[in-house]
């Protein structure tokens, strides 16, 4: 298992700062473009809105969505879209996910967590492998969520672990409880398997 760094109690500016100063060292070691991954959901959003007013180097860094749903990028539940409408005007170079893409080595791979467990859109119906031999998959959650009730793509384990460090924002007592039972060892939920498998620094604020 990685170290789990957990933070409690850090607002929606306080995380922006800690991204912030991660992606100012990423930027200062790298010779080019760096990549990150981020959530969809509520939970980034106002990070996201915060962090693009920073003095951030916003043309050198590539982000790519960690799963989306399979809808127009003008539809209101693409996440892409959000993305591109937070971060586009600052610089930002916006990457669509879809099943032909081929992600990078990402410098953060950004997450969040539902409370059954799923990360990116990898729930626990789709058998998610931290061998799987594709980066992205096109999968149905099922159930569907009724806030989101769409087919999904999304990175893989193996396309996750593929970066410098995880970070996860968890809100509430109930996500927070099965991300510390995943980060015991304990269970085979989708983020229990990332976490057994990442060998990373893990930063976990709830």
């Amino acid at each position: 298992m990685p170290h789990i760094e957990f933070i409690a109690g850090a607002d929606d500016l306080a995380i922006a700062d800690w991204l912030e100063a991660r992606l100012a060292a990423a930027l200062e070691t790298a010779a080019g473009e760096i990549a990150v991954s981020v959530p969809g959901g509520s939970t980034p959003f106002p990070i996201l809105a915060a962090l693009a007013d920073r003095p951030i180097a916003w043309p050198r860094i590539a982000v790519w969505p960690g799963d989306d749903r399979l809808v127009d990028e003008a539809h209101p539940a693409s996440n892409v879209g959000r993305i591109r409408e937070r971060l586009a005007p600052a610089g930002a170079k916006i990457v669509p996910l879809s099943v032909d893409a081929r992600p990078p080595h990402f410098a953060l791979a950004w997450l969040g967590m539902g409370a059954d467990g799923h990360i990116a859109s990898l729930f626990p119906n789709t058998d998610p492998r931290i061998d799987d031999p594709r980066a992205v998959r096109r999968l149905t959650p099922d159930p569907l969520p009724p806030e989101a009730p769409f087919d999904r793509v999304t990175l893989t384990i193996p396309a996750l672990l593929d970066s410098d460090e995880l970070v996860f924002v968890i809100r509430g007592e109930e996500k927070r409880a099965v991300f510390e039972e995943a980060a015991q060892g304990r269970g085979d939920l989708p983020v229990a398997r990332l976490l057994g498998a990442a060998s990373q620094q893990v930063t976990c604020f709830t």
